[in-house]
């Protein structure tokens, strides 16, 4: 038996197959627009030989999901590779972005479990509705089987009140539920666990770890964790809070935003649009909201690409100077997501000016020790860890405990 793992974002959904016993992956894929209206392309990658690609109508989300689905089910053995035989899931796990204040820790997807995530959609409206698409894909698709969610926002979910609330009116909080909720969290928890692992921390140990998270890539969130639990998050209320971004502007003084509505003459629906999708390296480079070709472009001598990256690389380094204030000390300093593992010169470019919190950063291990790896020196007091990060574990993990509970009749 297998579980099904599905990532569902705006433009694509990433998906993976884990053996449930062993939760070892046995392929793993990508249901991809890449921009098209009504084509979209599925990647199917068996651990070991080519990916196998199909190019599919899919007027809609729902449809090309199902789509994908079945080609994955019915997908046949190849010969010497037993691990693409089995195609008979038992649960499906789902990475959903909000649960509000409601939802902290993975749940059953049922009825009522639908209409609890469509309430938070004004909260997300780019991530939720994709995910309520991709369960009912997989209801129709493997029909009977065990769906559950894991969120986001459930790994900040002890962030206390001090570092939640925003000085605004507290009826704000009250009424209309507005407070900080964090993002990213099934890779921060991921994160936190291997860390602990890699620098032999127990936690609940007498000196409990004080970790600074990056997760950098076309959306980035950095979260301080104290012992295994969650201080805060950079990202906020939405995740358009916190750093600089592939097309997003991260946090901005809010007076900039009142001023363009009211002097320049911006709709609410234009400067949306801008926030989400004209700023970040986007927006300050002109070129691209690919970190990658960004940086490319910069050290070939493009002015406003090296002006991106530079920007991106101070608010990276200023926030980690916060959190690790907010721990009163730092003890690993962690790099995730697509750039956080690929970057040299982000790296390199974040920790200087860090040797005050510890952090001394080995320059030739930078350039060659891939994740799981410590790029540090043999002496810095704080550690510089390259993880990759594994949410698709996570939730499959989560997905085969509830199914366990599920049929012996737990929680």
């Amino acid at each position: 038996m297998s579980i099904l793992v599905l990532n569902a974002g705006s433009s694509s959904v990433k998906f993976g197959v884990f053996d449930f016993d062993t939760l070892e992956p046995t392929a793993r894929g990508m249901l991809d627009w890449a921009g098209a209206a009504r084509r979209a392309t599925i990647t199917l990658k068996p651990p070991h030989g080519e990916p196998v690609r199909q190019e599919i109508d899919a007027p809609d989300y729902r449809t090309g999901v199902i789509h994908a689905l079945k080609m994955l089910k019915q997908c046949p053995p190849r010969l010497g590779d037993p691990s693409f035989v089995d195609r008979r899931f038992r649960v499906v796990g789902h990475r959903l972005i909000h649960g509000g204040e409601e939802i902290r820790r993975p749940v059953v997807i049922d009825a009522p479990m639908k209409k609890t995530i469509r309430r938070f959609i004004h909260l997300a409206p780019l991530h939720i509705p994709a995910g309520l698409e991709a369960i009912e894909a997989a209801e129709t698709a493997l029909p009977g089987v065990l769906q559950v969610g894991l969120f986001d926002t459930a790994f900040f979910a002890d962030i206390p009140p001090a570092a939640y609330l925003y000085p605004v009116p507290y009826s704000w909080y009250e009424e209309w539920g507005i407070r900080r909720f964090g993002f990213h969290g099934t890779s921060h928890a991921y994160c936190t666990e291997r860390a602990a692992e890699m620098l032999g921390a127990a936690p609940g140990s007498s000196r409990p770890l004080r970790l600074v998270i990056c997760h950098l890539g076309q959306g980035s969130s950095a979260t301080a964790v104290r012992d295994g639990v969650a201080i805060t998050n950079t990202m906020g209320f939405t995740p358009l809070e916190g750093f600089m971004m592939g097309t997003r502007s991260g946090t901005v003084d809010p007076g900039i935003l009142l001023y363009v509505l009211r002097e320049k003459g911006l709709s609410v629906a234009e400067l949306d649009d801008i926030l989400h999708h004209k700023s970040g390296l986007l927006g300050i480079s002109g070129l691209s909201s690919d970190f990658r070709q960004v940086e490319a472009a910069a050290l070939a001598g493009h002015a406003r690409a090296r002006l991106a990256i530079d920007i991106y690389a101070y608010r990276v380094r200023t926030m980690i100077g916060a959190l690790a204030v907010t721990l009163g000390g730092l003890d690993a300093l962690v790099f995730t997501g697509g750039i956080g593992e690929n970057s040299v010169w982000l790296r390199s470019e974040v920790c200087k000016g860090l040797e005050c919190l510890g952090v001394h950063l080995d320059a030739q291990r930078n350039a060659s020790v891939a994740p799981d790896g410590d790029v540090a020196t043999g002496d810095s007091p704080a550690r510089v860890l390259l993880i990759h990060t594994r949410e698709d574990y996570m939730i499959a993990r989560e997905a085969r405990r509830l199914a366990l509970e599920s049929q012996h009749g737990g929680g």
